[in-house]
């Protein structure tokens, strides 16, 4: 088999939920299908990034074009709800949320922008992979996809094999873009009802719509002086984080998956999140589920962890527990079979 993925995503500076998607699913294919042939393709803005990247024996990176590809392959999947105009054999396409689409979480241009793209790649793709059945309900719904054509992927984690007794600071965690979406504003409200000194607030991420909102409510809490906006973080920095912090707080309004919450829990973290969207699918009994739009319920959930050590250590536990059971290269062997499906 000749797989070409769409590796734009996978290199840059500053990864999104995509790219650790794409690195990570990449990683794990070639891992799986040594005897195969993979071609990682890349946009001509990522192109001689892509090329510098180590890569196994049976992994080859190509230029991808919009009208006219390098190459030839058995099937072609696009990891971002986004698929070149040319048409290949067989055509996979995943998507991962289409908030953009349903609220005031971005301008109208790029709406307009996002949604054309992933109309067309519904359109075009044979099947289309879904990180969670709250996406696979949006595609069905929004672009008006025929369930037959949907198949429901769970993105996976990293294991990390962490002593129980590792030190932990007062922290409440944050993983994520500073934006509306994440509902940040109440999060700093819930953590100044919820958590006094010397517990910090520590949110990880780079700035995105609405960020301007959250950093004037912080600048105005009482808690200021113990809120930090890291910006964008690299992997080191993040398992730092991930390995000090004592809960990771996640109270997202809208989430196709939600990859901070696998990553927290496989770190040993009690995690409280949103209990809508995509969230208590990801999560299942292995969090601390509230309303995102109520702030003393949420205040209430993160309470309950910084007073209760026993109860946030049994979460720990269970979220450990719960992570363990979701590798990447779960993930990937899934994907091989949309392929497989696709090729018989």
């Amino acid at each position: 088999m000749i797989a070409a993925l769409d590796a734009t995503y996978s290199v840059g500076s500053s990864l999104s939920g995509v790219g650790v998607y794409s690195r990570e699913l990449l990683r794990a294919l070639a891992g799986l299908c040594p005897n195969d042939t993979l071609l990682n393709c890349y946009r001509p803005h990522r192109l001689w990034r892509g090329i510098r990247q180590a890569r196994p024996s049976n992994v080859f990176a190509v230029p991808l074009f919009d009208s006219w590809q390098p190459f030839r392959c058995d099937v072609f999947h696009g990891l971002n709800q986004r698929l070149p105009m040319h048409r290949f054999r067989r055509t996979v396409c995943t998507f991962h949320d289409l908030f953009v689409m349903t609220s005031e979480y971005s301008t109208p241009e790029f709406r307009a922008r996002f949604t054309a793209q992933a109309c067309a790649a519904a359109d075009r793709a044979d099947l289309i992979i879904c990180v969670s059945e709250f996406t696979a309900r949006q595609v069905e719904s929004l672009l008006r996809v025929e369930r037959s054509r949907l198949r429901v992927i769970h993105h996976g984690t990293r294991f990390v094999d962490t002593p129980e007794s590792a030190a932990r600071e007062p922290w409440v965690l944050h993983v994520g873009a500073v934006q509306t979406r994440k509902n940040l504003v109440r999060l700093i409200e819930a953590f100044e009802m919820a958590a006094p000194a010397p517990w910090r607030l520590v949110l990880a991420g780079g700035e995105g719509f609405g960020a301007g909102e959250v950093r004037a409510r912080a600048a105005n809490s009482p808690a200021q002086d113990r809120i930090e906006f890291t910006g964008w973080v690299d992997d080191r920095r993040l398992a730092d984080l991930y390995a000090r912090s004592s809960m990771l707080a996640f109270p997202s309004l809208d989430e196709g998956f939600g990859i901070p919450i696998l990553e927290a829990m496989a770190w040993g973290l009690p995690v409280v999140a949103s209990n809508g969207s995509s969230l208590p699918e990801v999560c299942g009994d292995s969090a601390l589920l509230v309303d995102p739009t109520d702030a003393a319920a949420l205040a209430a959930a993160i309470q309950t962890l910084v007073e209760n050590p026993a109860a946030a250590a049994a979460m720990a536990v269970k979220g450990r527990n719960h992570a363990r059971r979701r590798p990447w290269s779960a993930a990937a062997a899934d994907t091989l079979q949309v392929y497989a499906e696709l090729l018989r």
